[in-house]
């Protein structure tokens, strides 16, 4: 199985406005390990394996302009791994990664380390609700993840993100090269 990331996703933290996230070219190919019954799967990404675009000027805007140029966050999976039920049409996954800031490539900021479950279930938070999109028959889905991001031990990255804090990730997907049986 094959995941792939689509446009018209969002990222936000705390009570900033949502970064709008264009996550086309995203993606990578899943180990499914049948779990009994017609559809039924534990889904395994290697992580060294799986794309994750960075946010910049190209893929990302905040209040409707694009990120400045020389402003990056590159994400770097470190666990994604899951079930999916064509049956009932969920998707979970539990996800890791670091993400990490740089200005112009020379100012680094220390790592924001985010672990969330990310699933096509409506999902509740302290600041926001999230209605989700349960796999549809082309396996198009949303998944919404919620996770309080730590302090990074960084004064100034930690005062201006209010950290800890709640970020909310909005991901549009499609799932591809599926078992025979359920396509």
């Amino acid at each position: 199985m094959y995941l792939k990331s689509m446009k018209n996703c969002e990222l936000s933290i705390g009570s900033y406005p949502k970064f709008e996230y264009d996550a086309r070219g995203g993606g990578g190919e899943a180990i499914l390990i049948s779990k009994g019954g017609i559809g039924k799967y534990s889904i395994v990404f290697d992580p060294n394996n799986f794309e994750i675009p960075s946010l910049n000027w190209r893929t990302t805007k905040f209040i409707g302009i694009p990120m400045l140029p020389g402003l990056e966050i590159t994400i770097s999976t470190q666990e994604l791994k899951g079930y999916l039920d064509i049956i009932t049409g969920d998707l979970s996954l539990v996800f890791t990664a670091h993400f990490n800031f740089s200005i112009l490539s020379i100012l680094k900021a220390p790592k924001l380390v985010v672990r969330t479950c990310l699933h096509n279930r409506d999902v509740k938070g302290s600041r926001k609700d999230i209605n989700s999109f349960p796999l549809s028959d082309v396996f198009q889905t949303t998944v919404v993840g919620l996770a309080v991001i730590d302090q990074t031990g960084n004064k100034l990255l930690d005062k201006f993100l209010g950290l800890p804090n709640e970020a909310l990730a909005v991901l549009h997907c499609q799932l591809t090269d599926l078992p025979s049986e359920i396509e």
